[in-house]
């Protein structure tokens, strides 16, 4: 009998050890991860760049609270807007904190204006943290299910869908916009080439702050460090988590211009965000992808399971589509079909990591991944679904 609560529902596997795409269970048994962590592991288990930077720093110090400077944590931060063309940035220990000082700023942000009852439109299928803020944000009613009343100050809108955002123009209250590049809890729906630049056309003649949610879409996830470099724009607030830290808990709300100045001494804080020994793996994972050539594997490994999965998959009448962009991967599936439900287990039994989020099959391998790997991965989805 577990002490744990039962808020989870763990699969009948432990893993005691990790390198690159693997994982190995307690039984000696190897899996190949096909989902990073939920997208966390970015760059490979124990990668060893990110390995020496936590030994190293576990030997000197771990933490003495943000009451005092940090010198990782200003290295960290320099380099982060730099490479984000961002002002400042606020650390914490995850995505959902990240998205609620987000959040926590665009309230500030709206008192400087006099608006009383700021309102935050973020889209229908996000994702955003289950903290009560982040989870009023999100637009998933079954992550919602049973925490009412929720916080009333967001309006959710069609994700893709421009002309409802410019619908909402005449709303003086409304004082940000928060959107996914890339929905990824929904299955990875990737929406239109120039929906973020439409957005963000439409915040700025509202004056509104355009907030993004690259949580897991970004660290190098689609074939750009963030996921809205694509789009050539930058935002006023970017979210970052996940791949930051490749394995230990860091989250980052970077912001420019005016949100960049709301959070001033006591209106935020946490006891352990920045601390030295996260900011240490996060300038490793920096090192990374700057000065290795993990970017362009991304890019060309993508192009390689496209085209090794339409290869496999052509005809196959149980797969809708295909929705891809780097390594961030949904199958959209036929339900009526298959039973989806069943998919992750019979995965884990061919020693295969993956997640199923509705009727899609949802892949988050590491940016490591080899060609060798992309076939095998390929192999077990053709055994998985491909019949």
């Amino acid at each position: 009998m577990s002490n744990l609560m039962s808020n989870y529902s763990p699969l009948e596997v432990t893993f005691v050890k990790g390198e690159g795409c693997w994982l190995t269970d307690s039984e000696g048994d190897e899996y190949l991860d096909a989902l990073s962590g939920i997208g966390v592991v970015n760059l490979g288990h124990c990668h060893p760049t990110v390995t020496k930077k936590l030994v190293d720093q576990s030997q000197k110090l771990l933490h003495t609270s943000n009451v005092y400077r940090i010198d990782n944590q200003e290295k960290l931060a320099k380099e982060l807007c730099g490479l984000a063309n961002m002002d400042k940035v606020f650390f914490a220990n995850s995505g959902a904190e990240a998205n609620e000082a987000a959040i926590k700023i665009a309230r500030l942000y709206a008192r400087s204006k006099d608006i009383d009852n700021p309102i935050i439109l973020t889209a229908s299928q996000s994702f955003h943290g289950r903290t009560m803020a982040t989870l009023s944000a999100t637009g998933q009613s079954k992550v919602q299910a049973g925490f009412s009343p929720l916080m009333s100050e967001f309006i959710h809108i069609n994700y893709d869908d421009v002309d409802e955002i410019s619908k909402l123009s005449s709303n003086k209250d409304i004082v940000a916009v928060m959107v996914e590049p890339i929905q990824g809890e929904a299955g990875v729906i990737i929406p239109k080439d120039d929906y973020l630049n439409k957005v963000q056309g439409i915040c700025k003649k509202n004056g509104w702050l355009l907030i993004l949610d690259g949580v897991q879409s970004c660290m190098g996830r689609t074939g750009k460090l963030f996921a809205h470099e694509h789009n050539e724009i930058t935002p006023d607030i970017l979210c970052l988590a996940k791949g930051l830290g490749n394995g230990v808990p860091i989250g980052a709300c970077l912001a420019k211009g005016v949100a960049s100045k709301m959070l001033t001494p006591g209106t935020h804080g946490s006891t352990f965000g920045g601390n030295p020994l996260v900011t240490a793996a996060a300038l490793g994972v920096l090192d990374v992808f700057q000065n290795t050539k993990v970017l362009d594997n991304v890019n060309e490994m993508s192009d390689y399971f496209k085209s090794e999965f339409d290869k496999k998959f052509s005809n196959n009448k149980l797969i809708k589509e295909l929705r891809i962009k780097g390594l961030m991967i949904g199958i959209g599936l036929d339900s009526d079909k298959i039973d989806c439900t069943k998919l992750v287990k019979r995965a884990l039994k061919d020693k295969l990591l993956i997640n199923v989020t509705g009727s899609s099959i949802r892949m988050l391998p590491p940016l490591i991944i080899t060609k060798q790997e992309i076939d095998t991965l390929v192999s077990k989805l053709f055994t998985l679904i491909g019949n």
